[in-house]
Parts: structure tokens; C-alpha cells; sequence
């Protein structure tokens, strides 16, 4: 049955192979201790917006973790990007859809806003925009004649606002930068980056593809001035060290890569990304994960990454900076044991609330992912997390 939209929840330059990933993983000099738990919210998996198309006709009937397809209306989920509207608010970017190209068809892009309310566990939807290419910007056949984006033309997977409040996103199937109004019309032509080209656009142009599905610009940073964007591939480019992610510099003045780049090493070839974000002129936070869920969930961090490479090993040097699978819980905040644990197979999205505090959010892969209990599709959770050392972040970081 369709619920209404508004519901309340209970609650980042390459030589050497990387390392296996395993849960114990030794720490570094450096890396900070562990993080605590502030605040918790979530919004009910089963959450659509008003008045709105169906939604999930070529998934199958399933039920997927008890929810029958398709949905009477659209879907609010899979948060994989995030921007801070400084008043309480937040702008979340949906997913694709439901995973892949063939199968979002009927979902249509959108950006919704939501009220997080940590003291009471609740997360508000109070809007959002669809997004669309009225003005026939994309040289390629669009999928609906409306020319309303869906989730078989993109996949965004980041976002970023500007400071004339237009924003930027990362998408993953050409993987493409793509520029929107404020109100979700796109502005210029799809930006492609040189030698890269994931399957989904190698499909339609007859090129070949250098990069894995799914495996485009996860993670999209807004420089501290605003003079630059950061796209961040979630996997590595064929001919390049595996595990190692190109990390590449875009003006958006000028709308052109500036041909500077850096290269994030994952922990094992194994891992993907899910989001960044700047601190500073030299360093981000980049959220790196395995592919489990649950139990099998194995490796869920956030690292500060810097690309002033002191160790001169041609990387960003790393920092881990919070645990994401051993989180302290003293006051047992959201209902949960002294230890918290955030075991989604997606975690796509993080943000800086104060100079020792985090904002992340996981993209719940509706209906397919549950990671918090096994069968019951999960929700979308907004929580906080306090960090054991201070960032010492540029106040540009902030806004």
C-alpha cells in the first residue's frame, strides 16, 4: 500500500597491489581513535513521494525483503549524495533507481530535502525537484519524450552545491559531470572525462570501455573556495593499479578538466568508495566499504585523505578518522548497544557538521538491501558521529 510522503522512522599517485581488507587491519600512526554516537534518525524504507508515477516495473514482483513490485508511486531512497542547507536541513540525492540501467526505466531523478530530527529519531521529507533536460542539452536518446530524467539515462551518484546555488552531480554511467539549476534543468552538455568510459556508454557509442559498471564518479567534491571540483572514481580504469582511483580536477568556470590528478588507494581492490568531501585545501574525507551487509559486513571506515603525499609513495596519505562497524554508544542513542555498528552495503554519503562532527547516511538499495535486520528492507539512516580529535578544518569547509 502507498504511504504518504512525509514519514517518520523509530527511530579519496601508483605502484604496489593494495591490501586484503580484513576487519583487523592494523591501525596507523596517526589515525584517530574511536568515534561515538550522537544521533540517529531514519525514514521508513516504504516512503513515496505524493502524486507521483508508478514506479518498479522491471524489477520483478518479487517480494524483495517482504515488499512486492511494483509501487504505486515513486520511491524516496537510496540517498548517495548529500549537501548541507546550514538550517537543519539537507538536500539528499536519490540513486538511479533500482540498481542498473535496465531495470529504472520508471524512476525518475530527483533531489529531496529532508528535516533530520536526532532527538526524536524522526526524518522529515519536505520537497524536493525532479531532474530534466528540457532544452535537449543531452546528445543522446533520452528515455522519456518529456525529457524528465530517469534512471535509464543516469546514474548520479554525487552532488555538490555551487554558490549561485546551482549544483553539480557525478554519474556514473558515462561517468559524466553534469551542472543543474537550482530547480533541477540541466545547463550544459553532459561532461565526459578523457579515457574513461563505463560500459553503459561504451554500449551505445561502440568506444571501449576502461572501467567497470557501476564504477564511476561515486564520490564528487566542491573545493573550500568553490574554484574547483574534485570527481572521485569508485573503481579503478583498466591499465592502472587495481585499487587505485583517479581523483581528478575540474574547473567549472571554464566547464574542463584542468588535467591535475591525484590517486586514493584502496585498502584492498576489493573496496569501493561511497563519498568525499573536502576538509580543507589538502585533504578530504572519503568513505571506503566493503560489499557486505549485516553480519558479513566486514570493513565500513572513513579516512582523511591528503594530497600533500608526505610519505612521497606517489598516494594520498590516509588517516582513518571513524569505524564505521565499531562506533561507542554510551547513552545507547537510537535504542542500540554500547556498541553501534552501521552495516549497510552502501554507505554513500558523509558530511561535516562541526570540526569533530559527521553527518553520514547509507543508500538502502530499496527494496533489495538489509543490512540493519535480515528480510526487512532497509531504511534510510541519518546519524552523527563525534570524532575522538578535532579536524582543524578550514571554516570554508563548513559552508
Amino acid at each position: 500500500m502507498r504511504k504518504p510522503y512525509l514519514l517518520l522512522g523509530a527511530a579519496v599517485l601508483t605502484l604496489a597491489l593494495a591490501s586484503p581488507a580484513t576487519a583487523g587491519n592494523p591501525p596507523r600512526p596517526g589515525d584517530f581513535g574511536r568515534a561515538t554516537l550522537t544521533g540517529f534518525a531514519s525514514l521508513p524504507a516504504e516512503t513515496f513521494v505524493p502524486d507521483s508515477e508508478p514506479s518498479g516495473a522491471f524489477i520483478g514482483a518479487g517480494p524483495f525483503n517482504g515488499i512486492a513490485a511494483p509501487f504505486a508511486g515513486q520511491p524516496v531512497q537510496g540517498f548517495s549524495g548529500i549537501v548541507n542547507r546550514h538550517d537543519g536541513t539537507f538536500d539528499v540525492l536519490s540513486d538511479n533507481g533500482y540498481g542498473a540501467k535496465a531495470n529504472s526505466a520508471d524512476f525518475l531523478l530527483r533531489v529531496h530535502r529532508i528535516a533530520p530530527d536526532t532527538r526524536t529519531g524522526e526524518v522529515s521529507v519536505l520537497g524536493g525537484f525532479g531532474l530534466s533536460d528540457p532544452d535537449g542539452l543531452v546528445p543522446f536518446p533520452l528515455t522519456r519524450a518529456d525529457r524528465r530524467l530517469t534512471g535509464a539515462d543516469f546514474d548520479v551518484e554525487s552532488i555538490v552545491r555551487s554558490a549561485d546555488g546551482t549544483y553539480w552531480m557525478g554519474d556514473e554511467f558515462g561517468p559524466y559531470l553534469l551542472h543543474f539549476s537550482a530547480r533541477g534543468r540541466l545547463l550544459r552538455a553532459p561532461v565526459a572525462l578523457d579515457g574513461v568510459r563505463a560500459p553503459e556508454t561504451a554500449a551505445r557509442t561502440g568506444e571501449q570501455a576502461t572501467i567497470g559498471s557501476s564504477k564511476g564518479f561515486e564520490g564528487l567534491v566542491r573545493s573550500v573556495d568553490g574554484r574547483r571540483l574534485y570527481p572521485l572514481l569508485e573503481g579503478s580504469v583498466t591499465g592502472d593499479t587495481p585499487g587505485d582511483l583517479r581523483f581528478s580536477e575540474f574547473d567549472p568556470r571554464r566547464g574542463a578538466y584542468t588535467g591535475k590528478r591525484f590517486v586514493y588507494r584502496l585498502e584492498s581492490s576489493a573496496h569501493a568508495i561511497g563519498d568525499a568531501v573536502a576538509v580543507d585545501r589538502h585533504r578530504f574525507l572519503v568513505i571506503e566499504r566493503d560489499g557486505g551487509q549485516g553480519d558479513a559486513a566486514k570493513f565500513k571506515r572513513i579516512y582523511l585523505a591528503d594530497t600533500r603525499d608526505r610519505d612521497e609513495d606517489g598516494l594520498l596519505d590516509k588517516t582513518l578518522v571513524a569505524d564505521l562497524l565499531d562506533i561507542a554508544n554510551p547513552r545507547g542513542v537510537g535504542g542500540f548497544g554500547e556498541t553501534f555498528r552501521f552495516p549497510f552495503t552502501t554507505i554513500e554519503d558523509v558530511v561535516l557538521l562541526d570540526d569533530r562532527t559527521l553527518a553520514v547516511l547509507n543508500d538502502n538499495n530499496f527494496p533489495f538491501s538489509s543490512g540493519r535486520t535480515p528480510g526487512e528492507a532497509d531504511d534510510n539512516e541519518f546519524i552523527t558521529v563525534r570524532l575522538a580529535e578535532r579536524l582543524h578544518a578550514d571554516p570554508r569547509a563548513f559552508r
